[in-house]
């Protein structure tokens, strides 16, 4: 189902997603598949549907700071780069701090986190607080900036929530704070001269 971002579509996305179903959103950075972090039949969707190894960890995005504060421990670097660019197209990898989503999504201590900077994800976030945020795509493909392209070459999801076309696409850009230095993992939109 392609529907359009309004309030009533954004409650029934909500919906969805609360029965373990997985929904296609638009993001500031590309299209992104998501579905409630602490569902792991929702979380083996996703991997089924993208074709992504097991091994390959996903990302967490959320409506706010304080929602990624209750499930991941900040450091202080790390909350420095928050404050400065979230809502934006910056991943922090923390140490996480909810069993329920480390089981869920099989992490190793660590989880990456974001808020997206887009009013449909926003308004999707605000009802549910976290969503699995990963690029909506086959794995290893390119990522899509664009719902029609979604739509005609991707399948497998419960809903597509419809952003239009994404401008400036680009992806999020990854960081870590290992022994208090900010490391890369993957760069993006942002580069390593703004963080520092």
């Amino acid at each position: 189902m392609i529907l359009p971002c309004n309030d009533t579509m954004i409650k029934k996305a909500y919906e969805i997603v609360q029965k373990g179903g997985t929904v296609v959103f638009p993001t500031d950075t590309v299209y992104g598949i998501g579905c409630d972090p602490r569902n792991q039949d929702a979380v083996n969707k996703i991997y089924k549907i993208k074709g992504r190894e097991k091994m390959k960890q996903l990302p967490v995005l959320a409506y706010s700071k304080k929602d990624i504060a209750d499930i991941a421990f900040f450091d202080e670097i790390s909350e420095k780069i928050a404050d400065k660019f979230w809502p934006g197209p910056v991943t922090l990898i923390l140490r996480v701090k909810d069993k329920k989503i480390e089981e869920a999504l099989d992490l190793k201590g660590k989880i990456a986190v974001r808020v997206p900077n887009h009013p449909c994800v926003l308004a999707l976030l605000e009802k549910c607080r976290l969503l699995v945020g990963t690029s909506a795509n086959l794995s290893g493909e390119s990522s899509f900036s664009d719902s029609k392209e979604v739509a005609s070459k991707f399948s497998g999801y419960d809903i597509l929530l419809d952003g239009g076309q994404i401008t400036n696409s680009h992806e999020s850009t990854i960081v870590e704070v290992v022994d208090n230095e900010l490391k890369i993992v993957r760069e993006g939109k942002i580069k390593m001269e703004s963080l520092v």
